[in-house]
């Protein structure tokens, strides 16, 4: 019979495994800590929707639908079906499904797994991982600041200093129609500087020229129509209420003319935070208005703002910056010298962690149950565990009715004998002060 074939992830998904998965949930309780206080609530939608939601929500033309999205026909009843590849569309389907807006505005936030077929780099990988924050049902210019700085604040509490905030405003939709037009004719006398890409998408999406990182295309997109000269007062008063509102939180910002972010569905406000620790793949946060997109999806029309941040980027930053993120450690680790002693012990230690204490059984190593391995292996295992005590149930301490608890952190080793009688009364003594 032929070995079976050793089976691995895809590339480009990884597993997140100890003690490295221990970052992600430090990282996750600070967002949900500083959602909290924000007053943004979570929201959880399908991994999988109906493809037609990513094409009319993000655009035909961008790259995501154009040549990134896993979708696929459900064999069972034919539905045209993609694995999210981002999260604003979902969460848009969700609040109109749901009729969410019925009694006003919902501040919400999601933390989850997206997926893209993209060529996998540092910080970028098939499934990747979001933090977003979706404003629904607010038109004013305080909320576009409001997102801006939670995330400006999500930074200070990371320790994360080296990160840019760029702006741009995208106007409005017959202010985008002009100069749509002036930027075709513009492209139109310039196609000889232009690539192939650049050519294919000058008629379906300008815009996205502009975003071209083609060097030799460099010049000609610098000179090209600028959109914040067709912009109408309306427009102009929203960003620079925006503007007033940062100035006045000491959260400085430069203006961009070629923001326009990956997706067609953003107006008004677009901005991205951006930092050179991750080389070329400095965005680690963007986002905007998007005032539309909820009509897009067949809801009564209502605004809204947001952003995407990618985890996997923001622990690269923190990794390059050296940030000290703790590891958890249990408070105590058991020491069982006989495995005879083993009921006695399992009974001690759920009265422990009962009363709170996190506490680290030793177990037979390998294929045998019989051995528990010697006093110095289990003090060694105990050591390197982490934890702060060792309870040791010897048989002399056990035919008394009493554990000897031992610090292993103090520098002395200093140790007391501890009633199993009475173990709510010297539980609390054991726990850590985090």
């Amino acid at each position: 019979m032929a070995k079976n074939e050793k089976l691995t992830a895809i590339k480009g998904m990884n597993d997140i495994l100890p003690p490295d998965s221990a970052r992600w949930e430090w990282f996750e309780d600070k967002v949900r800590n500083l959602m909290g206080r924000f007053a943004y609530r979570n929201i959880r939608t399908p991994i999988v929707e109906p493809t037609a939601l990513f094409v009319r929500g993000l655009g035909e033309v961008t790259d995501i639908v154009e040549k990134e999205m896993y979708s696929f026909e459900d064999k069972l009843n034919g539905e045209h079906l993609t694995i999210r590849p981002e999260g604003t569309a979902g969460v848009v389907r969700a609040i109109v499904e749901n009729n969410l807006l019925y009694d006003g505005g919902k501040r919400l936030f999601y933390i989850g797994p997206m997926f893209r077929h993209e060529r996998p780099q540092r910080g970028r990988y098939r499934q990747f991982h979001q933090v977003g924050v979706e404003a629904m049902g607010f038109a004013g210019p305080e909320l576009d600041a409001e997102v801006i700085l939670l995330a400006a604040q999500l930074w200070k509490e990371l320790g994360i200093d080296d990160v840019r905030l760029e702006l741009n405003s995208l106007g409005q939709p017959e202010e985008r129609k002009a100069h749509r037009e002036a930027l075709i004719a513009y492209f139109e006398q310039h196609t000889d500087v232009m690539d192939e890409e650049a050519k294919r998408r000058m008629y379906s999406n300008p815009l996205r020229v502009l975003d071209t990182k083609n060097p030799a295309m460099q010049d000609m997109v610098n000179a090209a129509p600028k959109l914040m000269d067709y912009l109408g007062d309306g427009s102009k008063a929203h960003l620079k209420a925006v503007q007033d509102i940062l100035d006045a939180n000491d959260v400085a910002w430069t203006l961009n003319p070629r923001l326009v972010r990956g997706m067609d569905y953003y107006n008004l406000t677009v901005f991205e935070f951006i930092t050179d620790k991750l080389g070329s793949q400095g965005t680690i946060c963007g986002g905007g208005r998007y005032d539309y997109l909820i009509e897009e999806v067949g809801g009564k029309p209502a605004p809204a703002v947001g952003w995407g941040m990618g985890i996997e980027r923001v622990l690269e930053v923190l990794k390059e910056i050296g940030a000290e993120i703790p590891q958890p450690a249990a408070d105590a680790y058991a020491i069982i010298p006989d495995a005879s002693a083993l009921p006695q012990v399992f009974k001690t230690v759920q009265q422990l962690r009962s009363a709170g204490v996190a506490v680290q059984m030793h177990a037979a190593a390998g294929g045998s149950a019989e051995g528990m391995g010697s006093m110095k292996s289990q003090f060694k295992k105990a050591d390197g565990s982490g934890a702060r005590f060792a309870l040791i149930f010897g048989a002399d301490e056990l035919a008394q009715g009493k554990v000897t608890v031992k610090s292993l952190r103090d520098g002395e080793g200093q140790q007391v004998q501890q009633s199993l009688a009475e173990v709510a009364q010297w539980a609390g003594s054991l726990k850590s002060a985090a």
